[in-house]
């Protein structure tokens, strides 16, 4: 029995638990064929914007990465497809905070076990969040946010990329510091689209993960980053103040085979390496 792989952000990357032949010499052929790469949550989020250039990236070590994104569930519906995938050290999820952790913690109906059903490979990076608005809500800061939310109770939503997620835990906890029980909690089913919604107008709150496709909106005026959760500034985007200093508190199975790992951990940790690398990490947050 091997046990499948993650990759995380923040994320890591995980791989399942697979039945496959011992033999050194069927390992030293790894890979010899496409490996899969399983983005739990819709394209769009920060997940793709890790995931998919670390797949491309190791095309030149690793062959083939195909990239499938299976949202839902707070990250639970594509870790699950990655806990029954076939263990043999070719089905990647590319874990985090929600699949990992909260699913786990927050539901008694995961259909896998978040520990033992994964071997992690390598920690790709850790990413801040940030509480944004639509341009029509008139708060330049959260301060001003949570001011104009109290002078209109019951007016307001937020968006989150699902129920249980990160994105949706920061927003209530958010809520619970401002004392601001009102807001009302929207669950989308990935980044992508709560970010289009926001942009559009349909929700005017929204709890995200920083990515330079945010950071972008936010310079252009289409949205507006209030905030970010991160313990310093970000390297690449200085202006949003950090939430404390808006004046609010911080936010025994057998494993896939070492050989394998190895190599996979390898590669993984080769990307951040190379300038171009952790310039495109550091421009996503």
């Amino acid at each position: 029995m091997r046990r499948r792989d993650v990759l995380a952000l923040g994320l890591v990357a995980l791989s399942a638990p697979a039945i496959v032949s011992r033999r050194v010499s069927a390992q030293s052929r790894y890979p010899d064929r496409p490996i899969r790469l399983v983005i739990p949550f819709t394209t769009g989020g920060v997940n793709d914007a890790v995931g998919r250039p670390w797949a491309d990236k190791m095309k030149a070590l690793l062959g083939t990465v195909v990239v499938e994104n299976i949202g839902g569930a707070g990250g639970g519906l594509g870790a699950a497809a990655v806990a029954r995938a076939r263990p043999d050290g070719y089905t990647i999820l590319l874990g985090g905070m929600g699949s990992q952790v909260i699913v786990g913690v927050a539901t008694n109906r995961a259909n896998y076990d978040p520990i033992a059903d994964f071997t992690p490979i390598a920690l790709l990076g850790v990413t801040a969040l940030t509480i944004a608005v639509h341009p029509s809500v008139p708060a330049q800061t959260l301060t001003e946010l949570i001011a104009y939310a109290k002078a209109n109770p019951g007016k307001l939503s937020f968006g989150s990329s699902g129920a249980g997620a990160m994105t949706h835990l920061t927003g209530e906890l958010f809520k619970s510091l401002a004392g601001l029980p009102d807001i009302v909690h929207i669950p989308y089913r990935g980044g992508g689209p709560l970010i289009s919604d926001l942009i559009s107008g349909h929700i005017p709150i929204i709890a995200q993960s920083v990515t330079a496709n945010m950071m972008e909106l936010h310079e252009t005026g289409k949205v507006r980053m209030l905030c970010v959760t991160s313990p310093k500034r970000l390297a690449a985007f200085a202006p949003p103040w950090l939430i404390r200093s808006s004046g609010r508190p911080s936010c025994r199975r057998v494993s896939t085979p070492i050989p394998i790992q190895r190599r996979r951990r390898r590669s993984s940790l080769s990307r951040p390496r190379s300038r171009a690398g952790r310039r495109s990490s550091s421009r996503s947050g």
